[in-house]
């Protein structure tokens, strides 16, 4: 059986390959976030580590798109790793509602990309940081024109307006979440999507309705 906690703690790419080997023995695992943490924290449960993999699983890929759409590519695979090992360090302590684990995830994700970008802003000593973008060489040439203007116009966004934007628009989470990730109340979330929407809004100009609707705006 594969030794999650160690693996996460030596490195994503061991945890990787192992979750490809092994993913097969969670097709048919079906149980609640809760559950699942209560047999990872039981140190002497057999399946723990199996239950840890249905959470990886679960939960990885929308933490590592957030942490691509706010720190790039070179160092979401870092943050990502860092909020699972956490997951599995904080098992035992972490008390879950209906909506699972995903709000306390999205938390530790946030405040872990929101110091990245501010120890890059020290480092260059600018507001913006620089994001280097992998190719895709799949897509169109007016998508990837697309994509990057997106990016080079989110970058020029203050950080937590762009974690705002990045919860609420491009992880389609509810207003109510996106503010008790961000420990901020809904008005002052409220706040920060408006001068944010505002901001892409003369960047991206004749992009904008197809990115942001007006019905968000309200």
């Amino acid at each position: 059986m594969v030794e999650w906690g160690a693996l996460l703690a030596n490195g994503f790419k061991s945890a990787r390959m192992a979750l490809r080997v092994i993913v097969a023995m969670s097709s048919d695992f079906d149980a609640s976030d809760k559950e699942l943490l209560s047999v990872v924290a039981d140190g002497r449960n057999a399946g723990r580590d199996k239950a840890m993999l249905v959470l990886i699983e679960r939960h990885l890929p929308s933490i590592l798109t957030l942490a691509r759409r706010m720190v790039g590519q070179a160092e979401a695979d870092d943050i990502a790793q860092e909020v699972m090992f956490r997951l599995w360090q904080k098992a035992a302590d972490l008390e879950l509602d209906t909506r699972g684990a995903r709000p306390w995830l999205y938390r530790v994700a946030s405040n872990l990309c929101l110091d990245q970008l501010r120890k890059r802003r020290e480092l260059t000593g600018t507001e913006l940081p620089e994001r280097s973008m992998a190719p895709d060489q799949d897509r169109q040439l007016n998508e990837q024109y697309m994509t990057r203007t997106v990016e080079d116009a989110l970058n020029h966004l203050p950080e937590r307006q762009k974690l705002a934007l990045a919860l609420f628009h491009l992880q389609d989470m509810t207003q109510r979440e996106t503010a008790q990730i961000m420990d901020v109340t809904e008005e002052a979330l409220e706040s920060l999507l408006r001068r944010a929407r505002a901001a892409l809004k003369t960047r991206l100009s004749d992009s904008w309705q197809e990115l942001m609707p007006e019905s968000h705006d309200g």
